[in-house]
C-alpha cells in the first residue's frame, strides 16, 4: 500500500512540475508573441532613402496619432496602383527594391512599413491594430486613384492583411505571395499546444477570399518551406473561376518578386 500511495504521490507531484512548466512556456509565447510574428526593425527618422527611380516618401497619421511611414514609387506613364503590403521582416530600406518590378509594367506601387518598421512609429499590439493602421494608409493613398485602377498585393503575413483589406474595398484585384490558408492554422503547426484564444493574430484567409469578387492571383513556391505550397492549393479549390494559381516551381519562401516566372505572369496580369 505504501508504495501505491508513494507512486501516487510521484505522479501528482510529476504532474504539477509538467503543469507549471506548460503555465511558463504558454505564458512567454503570450508575451512575446508579436515580436514571434513580426521581426520589425527601426530606421532613423532623418534616413534617406536612395533608389534610382522616381519615388515620394509619404507619412501618414493614424488612429492613436502614431505616424507610418510609406514610399510611392511612380511609372513614366502610370496606369495604376499597385499597394503592396510586405512580409514579416525588413523594412524599405530593402523592400523598396522590388518596386522596379513594377513600375517597369506601367503600375505605381505604395510599399508600407507597419508600425515599428523602418521610420514608422507605434509598436504593434494586435491584428486589429495592425488592420486600422493599413485602412488608413490605404484610404488615404487610394484617394490619388480611382478604386477599379488599385491592385492590393500580401506578401507572406501581409497576405492576410491584404486579403482583409480587399475584402473591405473594391479593388481591380488582389495579388497574393505566398499566402496561409489560415494564420490561426498555421501558428499552431509552429507553435503546438497554444491556445487559439490567445493569439493576437487570426488572419483567416480562407474566410475572406470567397466573398471577395475581384479577380485573385495567387503565387506561391513549390520549395516553401515556411509557408508550405499546399496552403496556396487549398485556398484555390475554395474559389471559382475568378481565382488563379500559379506555382513557382523550386522557389522557396524568399525572392518571389525576382522569380522570373512570376514577373512574366505579372506582366499579363498588369497589361
Amino acid at each position: 500500500m505504501e508504495i501505491f500511495k508513494t507512486l501516487k504521490f510521484l505522479s501528482i507531484v510529476l504532474l504539477c512540475f509538467f503543469l507549471i512548466i506548460y503555465f511558463l512556456v504558454i505564458s512567454y509565447i503570450y508575451l512575446n508573441q508579436v515580436g514571434l510574428v513580426f521581426h520589425s526593425s527601426r530606421l532613423p527618422k532623418d534616413y534617406k532613402f536612395d533608389y534610382q527611380q522616381k519615388f515620394e516618401e509619404i507619412n501618414i497619421k493614424s488612429f492613436d496619432g502614431n505616424i507610418l511611414n510609406g514610399l510611392l514609387f511612380k511609372a513614366e506613364h502610370s496606369k495604376g496602383l499597385v499597394f503592396y503590403l510586405h512580409g514579416n521582416a525588413g523594412t524599405l530600406e530593402t523592400w523598396g527594391k522590388i518596386a522596379k518590378v513594377y513600375t517597369s509594367l506601367g503600375y505605381d506601387i505604395f510599399i508600407l512599413d507597419y508600425r515599428s518598421f523602418g521610420k514608422s512609429e507605434g509598436e504593434i499590439e494586435n491584428e486589429e491594430q495592425l488592420s486600422k493602421d493599413i485602412s488608413i494608409v490605404y484610404k488615404s493613398i487610394s484617394k490619388k486613384y480611382t478604386e477599379n485602377k488599385i491592385i492590393i498585393a500580401g506578401y507572406s503575413i501581409g497576405s492576410g492583411f491584404a486579403a482583409k483589406l480587399a475584402l473591405e474595398n473594391k479593388p481591380k484585384a488582389l495579388l497574393l505571395q505566398a499566402p496561409y490558408y489560415n494564420f490561426l492554422e498555421l501558428s499552431s503547426s509552429k507553435v503546438p499546444l497554444f491556445p487559439d484564444f490567445m493569439k493576437k493574430f487570426s488572419l483567416e484567409t480562407n474566410l475572406y477570399l470567397p466573398k471577395i469578387k475581384a479577380p485573385i492571383y495567387l503565387f506561391h513556391g513549390t520549395a516553401d518551406q515556411l509557408i508550405p505550397f499546399d496552403n496556396s492549393v487549398r485556398l484555390k479549390n475554395l474559389l471559382s473561376s475568378n481565382a488563379y494559381l500559379y506555382p513557382l516551381k523550386n522557389q522557396e519562401h524568399i525572392g518571389i518578386n525576382e522569380n522570373e516566372s512570376f514577373q512574366n505572369k505579372l506582366k499579363t496580369i498588369l497589361e
